[in-house]
């Protein structure tokens, strides 16, 4: 199917059984401990050795001596790896792979040096402690303010547009910007993140002959197949990848770390399966950041508060020679009116791990300056932040103006119908006035906006002659829903009830799926489902010689006026199969696509402490067609708890005088835990955007994460009247202010 015209009618808009709140197919698998993740095929791979990597404990420099004699004495020891005897080194240019083992340089603290294969966990790691290595330390560079005025444009890539630009300029910027009757200007600066998701990157790694399977968690088996096959140098086609269940990704899954690859060496050295899992204070410094951003941002208005400029400036951080950066500008291009813009990236190198995609990439850290910035000239203007963003909405491309409009947009009526839930209109506009006891109370609201695309992917269905159906597509659920949305897209096209479909993903031996990223999954393979869905439907009637006109498909039946046949007896002994496939054309291109939002905080501090206490939280979202209202709205409150520990706890801290993050485990890397979550609301807008994929729906899993942390620093302003633009918002940052308050 190439996607290139709008979606017409379809039968998943009888919406029968699309978009109702039905309960995970997975679910029971998971509350028993029956859904397997990638360490955990111990039946289908017995006998398994067990891997340890060991990290470089400098940031920068090179290894002078390894010393590996006492370990491989060592009880249980298999095996060791080093850079001197690793079968083979990384190839370059690969964008999703780790180096690890590659030379004797030291490119960032928590790069895989060694790698120990032992009988045992404990025997593993034990050895590994046995390892001398000596180093000779250089210097390196860790703080992105120190290096800001040496960072420098990074490429851009031709393919991808203007959205995907370094910088951008419509209008006469600066002009303006100084012509401009109110203007604010200021500086706000994001940390380093890191996913922190709750399943470790492991693997198991087990060789038939010349064809290797991996059990490993990824976001994306087929890049994984990719990446690995060029490590060990045999055919892609060679080299099987399981990814059924994966416990969590946010953006760290998408690159190849060190679990896989040398699993995969240590197997087939050893003909022996090999199993690894990295240690949760590995994660840190070995595996890829969300990187710190400084920005600037320029606003120029006039006194009714009609944007007359906007400037959009961030600078962030890569390891040496690499490309990907954290465009936190980008999402300012689509998001508000102004005749005059420009927006800006650059990107700096630093010797920390590397920098890669996080749950809302970019937007995420662009959101927590700019609606902040929005909330400051509101201030400015007297004017409610609410008005001001409705008043400088935009139905097209704001940098391309109408010549590609919007595909839907719907933010105005995500802020009106979040206030009128929310209770906006009881906000105090003055700081500090609002008390409950001891706690100044304030409230705060930010708009959200994720880009969205589609992206090729591809399904198998097999019908069997007792009627059940299956998919089989590459596609992973990294925790989304995936396995239940494809069968709710299924049972609405074939009328096959859910509990006669069976759904199997994560498995590069099946077709090629769109994997997890950016917010593509549901829409991708759904639409490829979809069009399998299609064909199926049609081959069916064709074979039972009914007209398709008034053909209909019911409880695992075909109609056709009084006749009926059984779908499995259509099937035949042999079974029925068809590809499903979806090919986005240049939709993307001639209108602008982008899910919608509006989030509203409330939140409490105290006047002592500087304590913050999150209250109530309320989203309204516009993102097409849900296709599971339970799971998306589960997906919007996760994505809310992120915001709240952007704005409150979540900081990597970087070391500035050695070069790794100090916190490197879950008693430091604070994320929000059940007590900083109050009760959050999630709410969708009737939205089915027929130009957006072929299932009319958008992506969501990022959606709630854009724009929530600045919701919450807009309601911290709002209570207490003290602007913090160095994120998280600590008590250390509030105290200072509060005490000028009367109380």
């Amino acid at each position: 199917m190439q996607f290139t015209t709008a979606a017409g009618p379809s039968p998943l808009d009888r919406e029968r059984i699309l978009g109702k709140p039905v309960d995970r197919i997975d679910g029971p698998l998971k509350v028993c401990g029956r859904a397997r993740y990638s360490y955990e095929y111990h039946e289908e791979v017995p006998n398994a050795a067990y891997g340890w990597i060991v990290l470089a404990g400098i940031a920068k420099g090179r290894i002078t001596r390894i010393d590996t004699a006492e370990a491989r004495r060592a009880p249980g020891v298999l095996l060791v790896y080093t850079y001197a005897n690793v079968p083979r080194m990384a190839p370059r240019g690969r964008a999703n792979l780790v180096s690890q083992l590659s030379g004797p340089e030291v490119q960032h603290h928590g790069q895989a040096v060694a790698f120990v294969v032992a009988e045992t966990l404990e025997q593993a790691r034990a050895a590994a402690h046995q390892i001398r290595i000596d180093y000779e330390s250089t210097p390196g560079r860790f703080d992105l303010a120190a290096a800001q005025a040496a960072a420098v444009k990074p490429g851009d890539d031709p393919s991808a547009g203007s959205e995907s630009a370094a910088d951008t300029a419509v209008g006469d910027f600066q002009g303006a910007y100084d012509a401009a009757p109110v203007q604010l200007d200021q500086n706000y600066a994001t940390p380093d993140q890191h996913p922190a998701m709750m399943e470790p990157q492991a693997t198991i790694a087990r060789w038939d002959g010349d064809r290797l399977t991996l059990y490993t968690s990824h976001q994306m088996a087929n890049w994984a197949a990719s990446d690995v096959a060029a490590m060990v140098d045999v055919p892609v086609e060679q080299v099987r990848v399981i990814s059924a269940f994966v416990g969590g990704g946010f953006g760290s899954k998408l690159r190849t770390h060190a679990d896989a690859v040398l699993s995969a060496f240590a197997a087939r050295e050893l003909q022996r399966p090999v199993k690894t899992a990295l240690a949760r204070e590995q994660l840190l410094n070995h595996t890829t950041r969300r990187a710190a951003t400084l920005q600037r941002v320029r606003l120029g208005a006039t006194p009714d508060g009609r944007l007359t400029a906007i400037g959009h400036e961030t600078w962030t951080s890569n390891l040496p020679g690499r490309s990907y950066y954290e465009g936190a500008s980008r999402q300012t291009r689509l998001l508000y009116a102004a005749p005059n813009r420009m927006t800006a990236h650059r990107l700096a190198p630093l010797d920390l791990p590397e920098a890669a995609a996080m749950r809302a990439p970019a937007t995420a850290s662009g959101q927590l300056a700019f609606e902040v910035a929005l909330d400051e000239l509101a201030e400015k203007l007297r004017m409610d932040p609410v008005q001001l963003r409705i008043l400088n909405d935009s139905p097209c491309d704001p940098e391309r103006g109408p010549s590609r409009p919007y595909s839907g947009r719907k933010l105005i009526e995500c802020l009106r119908e979040g206030a009128s839930r929310f209770g906006w209109a009881r906000r105090s506009a003055t700081p500090g006035r609002v008390r409950d006891g001891r706690w100044l109370v304030g409230m705060g609201v930010a708009s959200a906006i994720h880009h969205h695309s589609v992206r090729p992917s591809s399904a198998r269905l097999r019908l069997d002659a007792q009627g059940r159906l299956t998919i089989e597509t590459s596609m992973t659920d990294i925790g989304t829903g995936t396995y239940t949305v494809l069968a709710q897209i299924a049972a609405e096209m074939t009328g096959i009830p859910m509990d006669r479909i069976g759904v199997r993903l994560g498995d590069t031996a099946f077709p090629a799926g769109a994997g997890s990223i950016a917010s593509i999954g549901a829409s991708s393979a759904g639409a490829s489902v979809f069009h399998g869905c299609e064909e199926l439907c049609a081959t069916l009637v064709r074979r039972a010689g009914f007209d398709a006109k008034t053909a209909r498909f019911e409880a695992g039946r075909l109609v056709s006026g009084r006749q009926s046949r059984a779908l499995g007896e259509l099937a035949g002994a042999e079974g029925l199969e068809v590809l499903g496939t979806v090919e986005p054309g240049d939709l993307h291109r001639r209108y602008a696509q982008a899910a919608f939002g509006a989030h509203f905080c409330e939140v409490g501090v105290d006047i002592d402490t500087g304590e913050t206490r999150v209250r109530r939280m309320l989203g309204v979202f516009a993102a097409g067609r849900i296709l599971n209202m339970k799971m998306a709205r589960s997906q919007a409150i996760g994505g809310m708890v992120f915001g709240v520990g952007a704005a409150l706890t979540e900081e990597a801290v970087v070391d500035v005088r050695h070069g790794y993050f100090v916190n490197h485990d879950m008693a430091e890397y604070l994320v929000p835990v059940h007590a900083d979550i109050p009760a959050i609301d999630a709410v969708y807008l009737q939205d089915s955007d027929d130009l957006a994929s072929p299932i009319k729906s958008k992506g969501i899993g990022e959606l709630g994460t854009c724009g929530s942390g600045a919701a919450v620093a807009n309601a911290i302003y709002n209570a207490t009247g003290v602007r913090v633009r160095s994120y998280p918002i600590t008590l250390d940052k509030l105290l200072p202010g509060l005490p000028s308050f009367p109380f």
